[in-house]
């Protein structure tokens, strides 16, 4: 129990370094340049982790990471940045926040983890606790930045369960380098056609991009896989939904943003929903279950039920 306490709290640095990604995008990154925003962020992160786990893919892993870097990083930055041109921020992270739902769900058919009722119902808690904290009378819902949004948050879920399923194995600090890699080349043309020549940084936005490039993806996402090794998708997905947490807390603590009445129960409503997908808590659940049927049945729960006799 004490080793898979410690997992949850190494992939919570994950969504909670991804949290802070908003404040710092907002006030040290150049504006209008998304695509390349991506690139610099994933680029320089996975170069960094090939440097310090100097193996390379081999056979079937070439066009593994190149699938993986597609769906994880390239299309799924790609496919942020559209939802982010055409949705309130509230609307696209409460479509995000439904990935535990997916995860579980992917996760039961290519990983044989079946989902468990206690972690389905977190997720449940989780996306009404993201719903009630970001939502208000948010208004321009685009069509086409819903499904932008939708499209990402599908596509990101299954490149996760698909890390999980290919990669058991590999070393984590390789098996991210190399999706890093394969999607910022991916995206590198895509950023030339849509936003032409690259932006000119100046010392904020160069140390921003160290710190999101270092801190919200080199670290965060080798946090993010090493989870999805040691943990259920479903609880990791879970704890992803410190997100959106980490964006309203960093608002309020740093920004001076006002929270709210309404922010603070949703606060609520998400770490409880994080807490039951926890797998400690479901073991516990089993155990009060099985203590409660056997207190009724009149058996100690140390004692073998009786076996019928068999005949000669």
């Amino acid at each position: 129990m004490e080793a898979t306490a410690r997992w949850s709290l190494v992939t919570a640095v994950a969504p909670i370094a991804w949290g802070t990604t908003y404040f710092v995008t907002q006030r040290y990154l150049p504006e209008g340049h998304p695509l390349y925003g991506a690139v610099f962020r994933a680029l320089p992160a996975g170069i960094v982790l090939l440097a310090l786990s100097r193996r390379r893919p081999h056979g079937a892993l070439w066009w593994k990471a190149l699938v993986l870097g597609t769906l994880n990083m390239g299309a799924f930055f790609a496919l942020v940045y559209v939802a982010a041109q055409l949705l309130p921020t509230s609307i696209a992270s409460t479509v995000m926040a439904t990935a535990p739902v997916v995860m579980m769900l992917l996760a039961w058919p290519l990983l044989s983890e079946r989902p468990h009722i206690l972690p389905a119902v977190g997720a449940g808690v989780g996306i009404a606790g993201v719903s009630v904290m970001l939502l208000t009378n948010a208004t321009g819902i685009d069509p086409l930045g819903v499904l932008a949004s939708v499209a990402a948050m599908t596509m990101s879920s299954i490149g996760y369960i698909l890390t999980k399923k290919w990669c058991p194995d590999v070393d984590v600090f390789a098996l991210t380098s190399w999706q890093l890699i394969a999607g910022g080349v991916v995206l590198v043309p895509v950023a030339v056609a849509v936003e032409g020549a690259p932006p000119a940084l100046d010392g904020g936005a160069v140390l921003g991009f160290v710190y999101v490039s270092g801190v919200a993806t080199a670290l965060a996402f080798t946090a993010w896989f090493a989870g999805l090794r040691h943990l259920s998708a479903g609880t990791v997905g879970l704890i992803g939904l410190l997100n959106p947490v980490t964006g309203v807390l960093l608002g309020t603590l740093v920004a001076g943003d006002t929270l709210t009445a309404r922010q603070g129960a949703g606060l609520v409503l998400v770490f409880l929903g994080i807490v039951l997908g926890q797998p400690g808590v479901t073991r516990a659940a089993r155990t009060w279950r099985a203590r409660r049927s056997a207190a009724r049945s009149g058996v100690p729960e140390s004692c073998p039920r009786p076996q019928p006799r068999q005949q000669a």
